[in-house]
């Protein structure tokens, strides 16, 4: 995810400082990972540098005085780019679930026993989402990050019991090579 952009689309709504775009980012994208208010600072700063953003005056709000930013229309145009770009599937297919099965048998592991873990780690993250999707507060915004999340933990899941149906001659064409 672009913070950059994200940070963009929440100035696209009016200016704000950088303590209510961290708290606007978390709340809006609450499955995403929370931002850090030295990366809002930061890529607000980058943003001025290259004309997307410009300080629009200070607020004090009952508090310390706070700089405020607004998009420029360099900065709306970008958005609008960025907004409408298709995002290609990935090229290559990197799964460190894969790479530690095949590690675990070169090394002599119990790659059943690795896949049964993480299973479980997978299922317990599953049941995790769906209580915070079924949650009485549970927005729009959440139930959907959450859904998304549960797809891929389920492709996860399909694709490591077809792993483990298939571990016999994995291991085999493995130790071949």
């Amino acid at each position: 995810m672009s913070t950059r952009h994200i940070l963009l689309g929440l100035l696209a709504t009016g200016p704000s400082h950088g303590y209510d775009l961290k708290r606007r980012h978390d709340e809006r994208f609450p499955q995403a990972r929370p931002l850090a208010y030295g990366q809002v600072y930061t890529t607000l700063q980058r943003l001025v540098r290259d004309d997307l953003a410009e300080v629009s005056g200070t607020d004090a709000d009952n508090g310390p005085e706070r700089t405020l930013y607004r998009t420029t229309a360099a900065g709306t145009d970008e958005l609008a780019r960025w907004a409408g770009e298709i995002a290609p599937p990935a090229p290559y297919v990197t799964n460190e679930i894969f790479a530690k099965v095949v590690v675990s048998i070169l090394s002599g592991g119990d790659p059943a026993a690795y896949l049964r873990a993480q299973r479980t780690a997978h299922m317990e993250r599953m049941r995790e989402l769906t209580a915070v999707k079924t949650g009485a507060h549970a927005d729009l915004a959440t139930v959907l990050s959450a859904d998304y999340a549960l797809t891929h933990l389920d492709a996860d899941l399909r694709w490591m019991n077809t792993t483990a149906a298939r571990l016999i001659p994995l291991i085999t064409e493995v130790d071949r090579a």
